[in-house]
């Protein structure tokens, strides 16, 4: 298992180099410092002494890969690519552009995306498991029939009507609970249960089509067939051998969001007023912080690989015949 683990991680860092290139790239050589000098300093005419003042402020009146004036190793740190890219290897996030430290900020946003995130994932996994094996115990019923069509309108629906629709009965029409904002320690719950609801709702067409689709699939399967055929009852097979068959792609899919939860939801996030991780990266980018972005860019990446790595693990919790390879 360890050497797995180890031969995975390192995997990984190819997959890393690329991310941090192609962000360079893009950030750097498509888009010079020249550009987000202009972009931020927000006058038509910019005089070229305000551009190198501004580059010299923010770190950018380094050369891109390779300083010539500089001997040694120099040459290679003291760059726009070793400043602002490599050391995002050892999670040095560096500063934004108004002066605030990056990793200060993520290590203080992350906990309000968990706070919307967890429950959200929580409870809409326990409601889609619970409606799909529902639909599935009537399958080819008025209920299964009808089931799957309003599964498949809520699918249809843009996220933004739940969240505008929610907005209006919940705090507009009702006054149940606040209609944006976040409050710190205890007090936040009431801030919370609006946006959790409408993430609970917004994720029931595709989370219970995806879970009805698995559990069709087991009892179509030999050993489902057996167990009828020994006078098992229909739920009994159902809730007692289906499911825990089914148990590996359900992992499969919550394992590999858990790093990702961290991140939050950019829609969900900006509409509500939480100031986590996402409505962070939709201030960065209407803002034109590109050091934010690229911290969150390369943040995402590792979060996704490390989601990966603990899904191939998590196959032998759930089924110990699998050996990793």
């Amino acid at each position: 298992m360890s050497a797995y683990i180890l031969r995975r991680i390192l995997y990984a860092i190819p997959i890393l180099i690329g991310v941090n290139l192609i962000t360079f790239l893009l950030f750097f050589v498509v888009n010079s410092p020249e550009d987000m000098a202009r972009m931020h300093l927000g006058q038509k005419r910019v005089t070229t002494e305000a551009i190198q003042a501004w580059k010299a402020e923010h770190g950018y009146d380094r050369p891109l890969l390779y300083n010539d004036a500089a001997s040694g190793l120099a040459s290679l740190t003291d760059t726009i690519f070793f400043q602002k890219s490599v050391k995002l290897f050892a999670f040095q996030f560096g500063s934004s552009d108004d002066g605030r430290d990056i990793g200060y900020d993520i290590s203080q946003r992350m906990w309000p995306s968990l706070a919307i995130a967890v429950p959200v994932l929580m409870v809409g996994l326990a409601f889609n498991i619970s409606y799909a094996l529902f639909i599935v115990f009537f399958r080819a019923t008025y209920i299964d029939i009808g089931s799957v069509v309003l599964l498949v309108a809520m699918l249809s629906i843009s996220s933004l009507f739940y969240i505008i629709g929610g907005q209006f009965l919940l705090s507009k029409a009702f006054h149940l609970v606040p209609i944006s904002g976040y409050d710190q320690g205890l007090n936040a719950w009431k801030f919370l249960i609006l946006p959790v609801i409408v993430g609970v709702i917004g994720g029931i067409g595709s989370g219970t089509r995806w879970y009805r689709s698995l559990f069709l699939e087991e009892i179509a399967k030999d050993y489902v067939r057996t167990a009828r055929a020994k006078g098992l009852s229909e739920r009994f097979v159902l809730f007692r051998h289906v499911l825990r068959n089914a148990l590996i792609p359900i992992l499969t899919g919550v394992v590999v969001v858990l790093p990702l939860l961290f991140m939050g939801s950019l829609i969900t996030e900006s509409f509500f007023g939480i100031p986590g991780l996402g409505s962070y990266t939709i201030d960065a980018i209407s803002n034109q912080d590109f050091a934010i972005v690229r911290s969150m860019v390369f943040l995402g990446a590792v979060l996704y690989i490390l989601g990966l790595i603990l899904t191939d693990i998590s196959y032998t919790v759930v089924d110990p015949r699998v050996r990793l390879q």
